[in-house]
């Protein structure tokens, strides 16, 4: 297939709006799904409905694997359950169930029923019963097997007429007679021993496996660990079930990403740039909304130490760098401590190990950025010395609780099941700027009580 240009987009519009389909559908024969996926976007609804009409069948469906889930969406929305079943029909099994759970759970079983490939539809139900962060929801059925007694010429003759019905080959699982997974056939046996008697002695034993329950995020961890282009999936009791392929986790590890960051960045659901505004509003609000109350109780806050702030005004100059300092060391300390969570550097039963390491950070970039202060403020205010210890103070112990703050948050939270990255947004900067200014406040009321303002 060609390599997709700006040039092909603007020769296919042209065929587009003069109605010429013999050129759209000579154009369109050339591109892989993801490039006619891409087109999808630059083309309003009308005008992508016609190019997909011009398509087979069989890249019809991989086109709409191939969509953002809004457009694919809305491809859906025009056609029938008996359509949809139909190219439910030529998908692998991991892709079909992934179009099938976009659909509302009464329509499911309606396109189920309209799948023609009975051992497909039977595969398909199977899957839906997993959890879909799991690694039996991610999984695909679509694979070659043979049995350990099975000698090499048989064996050979059985994966040819598995192969038939695959697009692409990874592994070769060996299995005994009750499908329990044994081992890995290397295609290189295959051809330095052609007269083996029995598979199983040259098979490679115990291959790394993982469980149907296995959170995505483990398999993941383990595809870039070991460096794995497909790994097998198996029951509770061993048996071969199904396969993750590498393109599955990048897949899935890229949804991931940019869910976390979207959340990190304040958004209260996943959307796109060319989402609705009405959409993008909803998602954007909420924390928003957060952030007008979290500002409302600053103010509340500070009312209440209206008089000291009338008496020694320069107390005011500070609460910008007070907010801002505990914002940051929050943010960073949780950065951290998440990407330490999703990338398996950082496991939760090491708490206290991770606490004590960032209890020592603390300390040294509190007294780091409180001696800079302090050092300024008797440079600047050398007649103030209460306002002097006060910002130092607070900026110490400030650092000192947005550290611990961005440490205990998110691993609570992994604990929890909750998703971590959500300590690194809004709701750290948040929280870290109240209770950084109730700091500033009690300290500075001590300071000025003691040393006079």
């Amino acid at each position: 297939m060609k390599e997709f240009t700006d040039q092909d987009i603007e020769r296919i519009e042209q065929a587009i709006e003069a109605g010429d389909v013999q050129t759209a559908r000579s154009e369109m024969d050339e591109l892989h799904p993801a490039d006619i996926a891409e087109l999808f976007r630059t083309l309003n609804l009308r005008q992508a409905e016609w190019i997909f009409n011009l398509v087979s069948d069989e890249t019809k469906a991989d086109v709409l694997m191939e969509l953002d889930e809004d457009d694919r969406k809305k491809v859906l929305e025009g056609m029938n359950p008996e359509q949809i079943g139909h190219f439910i029909d030529m998908l692998d099994t991991d892709d079909a169930v992934d179009l099938i759970q976009e659909l509302d759970k009464d329509e499911r079983q309606e396109v189920i029923s309209h799948i023609d490939d009975m051992e497909q539809a039977g595969n398909i139900v199977d899957l839906l019963q997993y959890d879909e962060d799991t690694a039996g929801g991610l999984m695909g059925t679509e694979m070659i097997v043979v049995n350990e007694n099975w000698s090499m010429p048989q064996c050979i003759k059985e994966m040819r007429a598995q192969a038939e019905d695959l697009d692409d080959i990874y592994n070769i699982y060996v299995v005994d007679d009750e499908e329990r997974l044994l081992g890995i056939l290397p295609l290189k046996k295959m051809i330095t021993d052609p007269s083996v008697s029995k598979i199983k002695r040259v098979m490679d034993p115990e291959p790394r496996s993982v469980s149907t329950d296995t959170p995505i995020d483990e398999v993941a961890l383990d595809f870039e660990k070991y460096d794995l282009v497909a790994m097998p999936v198996v029951d509770t009791i061993g048996r071969l079930v199904g396969q993750i392929t590498v393109d599955d986790v990048m897949d899935e590890v890229r949804e991931q990403s940019e869910r976390d960051y979207q959340l990190a960045s304040g958004l209260a659901t996943d959307v796109d740039a060319d989402d609705s505004i009405l959409a993008q509003t909803r998602a954007r609000i909420p924390w928003l909304l957060i952030g007008i109350v979290s500002g409302i109780l600053a103010s509340l806050i500070l009312a209440g130490f209206e008089s000291q702030m009338a008496a020694v005004t320069a107390l005011a100059l500070f609460i910008p760098i007070i907010g801002g300092t505990g914002g940051n060391v929050g943010v960073q300390a949780s950065a951290i401590v998440v990407q330490g969570l999703a990338n398996g550097s950082l496991e939760v039963k090491e708490f206290g190990r991770q606490l004590g390491k960032e209890v020592l950070i603390g300390l040294l970039n509190a007294t780091v950025i409180a001696t800079v202060i302090l050092v300024y403020n008797l440079v600047m205010l050398p007649g103030d010395f209460a306002v002097t210890l006060s910002v130092a103070l607070s900026l110490f112990v400030v650092v000192m609780f947005a550290t611990l703050c961005g440490t205990v948050v998110p691993l609570t939270l992994e604990k929890l099941h909750i998703n971590p990255a959500l300590a690194t947004g809004p709701f750290i900067q948040i929280s870290n700027d109240i209770v950084g200014l109730v700091i500033y406040v009690f300290i500075s009321k001590w300071c000025l009580q003691v040393f006079g303002a």
